[in-house]
């Protein structure tokens, strides 16, 4: 039976300027830095959730051939290869302002919402991030009616 998610990857285009970006200003730390021959194996986790590993790969060989490694690259560059992280957080406001003023750009500022506050941004290779702050209560999504209402 399976038991829990160990590891997740996201594509990058430069190992070093993902690691200045989710090290250095997100605040997340190095697990492991390998040297694999074909490939660097990269993996950030946040400090108090270790056991989920974040793998900063760079799209080549062993993983993908020539071809659709370059295409893979392409998408990344263009914000278009999928994936993505939400990140939850105690204080939304007070995250996207120390981002903001380490210079990261944020493409939706702290909004409310039935499941809380959160905010979206892009890392360097155009992969979707979000941070989100839960309510103090429980989450109560809106009724379909409700939803309509606001269109």
């Amino acid at each position: 039976m399976l038991k829990r998610i160990t590891h997740t990857f996201i594509h990058v285009l430069d190992q070093d300027e993902a690691l200045d970006f989710y090290v250095g200003k997100l605040g997340m730390v190095v697990h492991t830095d390998a040297d694999l021959g074909a490939m660097r194996f990269l993996t950030v986790t946040l400090p108090d959730q270790p056991e989920l590993q974040l793998v900063l790969m760079v799209p080549g060989q062993p993983a993908y051939d020539g071809a659709t490694a370059a295409e893979i690259r392409e998408l990344v560059a263009k914000g278009g290869a999928g994936g993505g992280v939400i990140f939850e957080t105690d204080d939304c406001r007070g995250t996207y302002e120390r981002l903001r003023a380490v210079g990261v750009e944020f493409t939706q500022e702290p909004t409310e919402r039935f499941y809380g506050i959160d905010c979206a941004l892009r890392d360097p290779f155009g992969n979707p991030l979000r941070f989100t702050q839960p309510p103090d209560g429980p989450i109560v999504a809106p009724s379909a009616e409700e939803s309509r209402a606001k269109t």
